[in-house]
């Protein structure tokens, strides 16, 4: 009994071995691509970033709560990733776990840390390169979460949503100018913004963005972004510009001033703003729990 004890033990202690082998090797080769992508879209002049080890984000996760499912969001959920709480270094964190591994995922990393100085923009912890599945980002937490179901629930007064807008809309001018090449976000919608305690707008999820080369003002790549917010030129032309950011943002203000989701009663949400212009009923557009008794918006 005593020998075949020894030979367990023996062989967790390899396949322990044998695991940590495999995640230096993911390391070194996450990493090396990680800076592929950093050269090609800041010339190799980046604000540091972090690592964080799995052992360290597992802990975080499980110091959070030990026994439950750390989804946050259903509304956040996507094919590519999920969004987990944690507590890292005796504080909230937010933790962006993808499903996979590709260009992606590092393009997101690397425009969240050189974007995370904005104040409007989910400010980047660090990441985590050794997951199986695919790295992992760790974000400032958002005591307010999801733009997405504070819309939905209605609990933003007007003076808010002007707030988040005029918020975003400096974002997304910054991400356009302050880098050598112009920078499209490509998706910006109400689940790529968060809140924090103050309610002052987050925008996150640049997994999308590409750089127009210097001196064009287009960049021709495959149709990206999620329907409803994608610009019908880039769709019809596949050629990213300002516009595409443009148009995106024309829609997630039309959510902010009428309340209602993409779709409702099987009606987008552009066609239904389209019927009731078309009716001369424009004072219906806003969102009835924000509208004065005049039909104007109030706080």
């Amino acid at each position: 009994m005593g020998k075949k004890m020894e030979r367990i033990r023996q062989m967790i202690c390899l396949d322990k071995k044998m695991h940590k082998r495999k995640r230096q090797r993911m390391f070194l080769d996450r990493g090396g691509e990680l800076l592929e992508e950093l050269i090609a879209f800041c010339n190799g002049r980046s604000n540091p970033i972090r690592n964080f080890s799995l052992n360290q984000l597992q802990k975080s996760i499980d110091d959070y709560h030990p026994s439950l499912p750390l989804e946050t969001l259903k509304d956040l959920e996507d094919f590519k990733f999920k969004w987990y709480k944690g507590i890292l270094e005796q504080r909230l964190v937010f933790i962006k776990m993808y499903r996979v591994c590709d260009i992606e995922v590092y393009r997101d990393i690397v425009v969240s840390s050189q974007m995370s100085g904005h104040n409007n923009v989910l400010k980047l912890s660090g990441c985590c390169l050794e997951i199986s599945k695919g790295p992992a980002l760790v974000f400032e937490y958002p005591e307010n979460g999801c733009l997405e179901r504070l819309i939905r629930d209605g609990s933003l007064t007007w003076g808010t949503r002007l707030k988040i807008a005029k918020e975003i809309a400096n974002a997304v001018t910054y991400l356009h100018s302050a880098f050598p090449r112009p920078t499209i976000h490509r998706d910006i919608k109400p689940q790529s913004i968060f809140l924090n305690q103050n309610y002052d707008a987050k925008l996150s999820n640049f997994s999308h963005s590409i750089s127009i080369p210097e001196g064009e003002s287009q960049v021709e790549d495959q149709v990206m972004g999620t329907f409803v917010f994608l610009d019908p030129v880039y769709c019809q032309t596949g050629f990213v510009t300002e516009k595409t950011d443009v148009y995106s943002f024309w829609v997630l203000l039309l959510l902010l001033l009428t309340g209602r989701r993409k779709f409702q009663e099987g009606i987008p949400l552009i066609d239904h703003v389209k019927d009731l212009v078309e009716q001369d009923r424009v004072n219906e557009v806003v969102d009835p729990r924000i509208r004065g008794s005049r039909g104007e918006a109030i706080d």
